[in-house]
């Protein structure tokens, strides 16, 4: 008779990683299973190869930034919230620190320091570890769960925690195999968008803005029904959009309004949120230095020449010309154009360049206090296969920690 195991976790991630040392730990026979080569892929992409961990937040304001979903965490963060991860990566030889005071990453500033501690961890706590099985199905007798099906062999489980992750990044594996195997069990997964990437513009004038950064644009949705949806951070210019942490945080908002709108109108100010009243005070003290600089120039004291070049041409203003020669017209469009600069938002290269999923398996259908199916006994899920996603700065790793965590413990 073939071996069942306590626990079958599906995908090594960090959800996945996370679940099956957890049960380990509290001596459960525990068998994980990655369709890859090698563990921990995507890992070991997060963050540029640095890994954000998490950030120094508190719950209350972790959650907050999810959303109205953002409740769901709770119990998850309870049992492993920053502090107690951090303590977690200690614990295995991991020391980790945040250099800004909020995101925090391990002193190495690289996620194979993760991934090799918790591997590390899994050969000590006897986690068995099949790289390259694929699972094709949940295998179940109507009540709960009793195993999975892959391309080659049959598993037999008490248990089976669903890691799998969303369908960001498909070129390290991630290709929502989840979200078929949550549906033919009776699970509704919601409509699915790439999340956290660059987006493509309409407007020409960006590219020749591609060698500046700006700091801490605010951006928001200039569409009536819309105008709540917003970001705030860096942002780049690249050769047919724009990049960047504001960017990677607004895509969230955006990707779904794309699938519905061909265009998606939105303002950004570029600088660093000062009003027409401040701009015309901050001009007013500059020209008092020197009246003769042209308006370029008086451009520059708050943006990068490209930038202020290309503002001064959507305003058909002559840059070369003194401010004070301007007419009130011209004058009065640039401050406009200066606190609300339009751009318009027509694109994106889908989930080849997404870095995370929007939407998953609806929350509804999992019990937040166990992360169990409230479908199929015995069934747990953790991490990005579930409809909950958050910005950049450690929010989505730490939930996948968090998740992980709750899910191995395996409460029935």
């Amino acid at each position: 008779m073939s071996q069942v195991y306590q626990l079958i976790v599906i995908g090594s991630g960090a959800a996945g990683m996370m679940a099956a040392i957890t049960a380990a730990r509290e001596g459960k026979s525990v068998l994980l299973l990655e369709k890859l080569s090698k563990i921990g892929a995507k890992l070991k992409a997060t963050g540029g190869g640095r890994c954000n961990l998490t950030n120094t937040l508190s719950n209350e304001d972790f959650m907050a930034r999810f959303g109205r979903d953002g409740r769901f965490m709770g119990p998850a963060l309870d049992g492993l919230d920053h502090k107690a991860l951090m303590a977690f990566f200690s614990s295995l030889g991991v020391e980790s620190h945040a250099p800004d005071g909020y995101r925090v990453f391990p002193i190495t500033h690289s996620s194979s320091t993760i991934i090799n501690a918790m591997k590390e961890e899994m050969d000590k706590l006897g986690i068995q570890v099949l790289c390259s099985q694929k699972v094709e199905s949940l295998e179940h007798d109507g009540v709960q769960i009793t195993g999975v099906q892959t391309e080659t062999d049959s598993f037999k489980a008490e248990a089976v925690v669903l890691a799998s992750g969303g369908m960001g990044y498909p070129v390290l594996g991630a290709e929502g195999d989840g979200y078929p195997m949550a549906e033919a069990v009776g699970h509704k997964v919601t409509e699915l968008y790439p999340a956290m990437m660059p987006l493509k513009v309409k407007d020409k004038w960006v590219e020749k803005c591609r060698a500046d950064t700006i700091a801490k644009v605010a951006i928001h949705v200039d569409m009536k029904k819309y105008k709540k949806l917003s970001a705030t951070g860096d942002l780049i210019f690249t050769k047919g959009g724009i990049r960047g942490p504001v960017v990677l945080d607004f895509s969230r908002e955006i990707t779904p309004l794309l699938a519905k709108f061909d265009e998606v109108p939105v303002l950004a100010n570029f600088t660093k949120g000062m009003n027409e009243e401040q701009i015309r005070a901050h001009f007013k003290k500059e020209i008092a230095k020197d009246p003769h600089r042209n308006t370029l120039v008086l451009m520059q004291t708050l943006l990068p020449e490209s930038v202020s070049l290309a503002l001064c041409n959507l305003a058909n203003v002559d840059e070369k010309m003194g401010w004070n020669k301007l007419s009130g017209q011209n004058r009065d469009t640039l401050i406009r154009l200066l606190v609300w600069t339009p751009l318009t938002i027509n694109g994106h290269d889908g989930f080849k360049m997404a870095m995370i999923t929007r939407g998953g398996i609806h929350l509804k259908e999992i019990d937040p206090y166990t992360m169990q199916s409230k479908k199929l006994q015995n069934l747990y899920f953790c991490g990005e296969v579930m409809n909950i996603d958050g910005p950049c700065g450690g929010y989505n790793l730490q939930w996948s920690f968090a998740s992980g965590y709750l899910a191995g413990k395996l409460q029935s």
